[in-house]
């Protein structure tokens, strides 16, 4: 122990603080010295900003991260992204590495596994990336329209500006007005006439339908076929007194028929008006009244 000197120790804790700050940076990037893992490459055309130590999910579930991130110098146009996966994550053939750009402005790899019971990617091989800028390439997608929108929505603007402008807008408020308060009293008559005459009028209705009953039943109690009959005979009787007085071998029909009654009639009543006529002219010709009588002349 003599030979552990001062310096000795000295240099023993630098080493051992040493240590422990690279282990802390390296466990704060979430490298896990210590943990086995396996790694693995990617191969994109565009990284798109993504940097090392960000993390690697598959199905959402953080797997890894990105140890590395090299430019193929040799094939321009080439990135290969260096994977650090747990050990126990297996990657099917097929399998492929996704950049998917947040909102917010950073990249997240996912790791798109395939199924693919039989085949998997042995550690260090190079697994195919592509690129997907989400709703950030929508929202870019977009833009064009929305470009050519805006000297559409421009003239929309502006045509409404017009419109408002226009002084026949007030007027045509205050008409909108004075039909809103005309509704307003019409409805509160509706509601007046609803809860008052209504329940009247439907009560009226219902005594003349309680009355409409009644008169069926008289009616459903009438016997129709003797009342036909009796009018059916009554028809008949009419026909023959009809016939009757049109036929000349009565004394009615006679009467009515024959001209020659009808002539004699005319001829006594003629008779009789002269008669009446003679009688008030000469009444001392048909009347002889005397007192002490009177020879005849």
């Amino acid at each position: 122990m003599k030979y552990i000197t001062k310096e000795v120790r000295i240099g023993i804790a630098g080493i051992i603080a040493l240590c422990i700050l690279i282990y802390g940076i390296n466990w704060l990037k979430g490298i896990h010295m210590f943990q086995p893992s396996s790694y693995f490459y990617a191969k994109f055309e565009n990284v798109n900003g993504l940097t090392k130590s960000s993390p690697v999910f598959a199905d959402g579930v953080r797997v890894g991260i990105v140890r590395d991130i090299l430019y193929d110098y040799t094939n321009p146009g080439n990135v290969l992204v260096e994977v650090e996966l747990d050990t126990e994550l297996r990657i099917p053939k097929g399998s492929s590495a996704e950049l998917v750009a947040e909102l917010m402005g950073g990249v997240r790899m996912n790791i798109l596994l395939a199924n693919n019971p039989r085949e998997k990617y042995m550690v260090g091989d190079t697994i195919p990336g592509t690129l997907n800028n989400g709703m950030m390439e929508s929202v870019a997608e977009l833009m064009p329209e929305i470009k050519n929108m805006l000297p559409k929505m421009d003239s929309i603007l502006t045509s409404l500006n017009t419109i408002l402008g226009d002084k026949s807008i007030p007027a045509t408020l205050h008409s909108v007005e004075k039909t809103t308060a005309n509704l307003a009293v019409a409805s509160a008559q509706m509601k007046n006439l609803m809860s008052k005459d209504i329940p009247q009028l439907t009560n009226k209705l219902n005594i003349i339908g309680d009355n409409f009953v009644v008169i069926s039943n008289s009616l459903k109690e009438i016997d129709y076929k003797a009342t036909f009959q009796k009018i059916d005979a009554t028809l008949s009787n009419v026909k023959t007194i009809t016939e009757k007085l049109n036929n000349k071998d009565n004394t009615v029909g006679l009467l009515l028929n024959d001209p020659n009654l009808y002539n004699n009639l005319n001829e006594t009543t003629a008779n009789a008006a002269s008669l009446l006529e003679d009688l008030k002219a000469n009444p001392k010709r048909y009347v002889h009244f005397s007192l002490f009588g009177k020879k005849n002349k």
